[in-house]
């Protein structure tokens, strides 16, 4: 065996292990994971809109004001933080979203939600202590929508686009709620 084969064999093998190694101690990667990452995108024209998401399963819990509790801000998701981009300014529910990209939270409550898109990058969605790693002061737009009851319920967590009334809305459900964000 020439010696650049044995070369490559050896690369292969320690490229290997350092990935069997990363499995067993970091992040299992060859398990699913309980909440799979998705990525909604939505194009018009020359408008390009992204939001990078994980979308936890309900399994029979109990979900708004217990499992994400009300009056309180939340990752919208779960483990990476949620994030929004936008190649162009849009006007969220009157208010100006300058082209960027953002991290996406939500204060769940009864009737509505405030919805925030924050300019600060987060590389997780919480803490060592399970608190939300938002910061507000980098809060860039904050409105606040009404709660849709859902007469069936949605099993796992969903973030969409609508666009099939002529008018563009953010929309987010789970459970036996949704909440439409206006986008022009």
């Amino acid at each position: 065996m020439n010696t650049l084969l044995k070369r490559i064999l050896v690369f292969l093998s320690i490229i290997a292990l350092g990935l069997l190694l990363y499995s067993v101690f970091v992040e299992n990667i060859f398990a699913p994971r309980l909440s799979p990452k998705d990525t909604v995108k939505f194009e018009l024209n020359d408008l390009k809109l992204k939001v990078f998401y994980n979308r936890p399963y309900k399994k029979n819990r109990e979900i708004f004001g217990a499992l994400v509790p009300y009056n309180q801000v939340w990752r919208t998701g779960a483990n990476e933080a949620t994030t929004f981009e936008t190649n162009k300014k849009l006007d969220v529910n009157g208010f100006t979203l300058a082209e960027g990209k953002y991290t996406l939270w939500t204060v769940p409550r009864d009737s509505v939600w405030t919805v925030i898109f924050n300019s600060k990058q987060y590389k997780w969605g919480v803490n060592e202590q399970m608190q939300p790693m938002w910061d507000p002061n980098y809060d860039a737009v904050s409105v606040d929508v009404p709660v849709q009851k859902l007469n069936t319920t949605v099993e796992q967590f969903t973030i969409a686009f609508d666009n099939s009334t002529d008018n563009l809305f953010l929309t987010m459900a789970w459970d036996d709620v949704k909440i439409s964000v206006p986008l022009k």
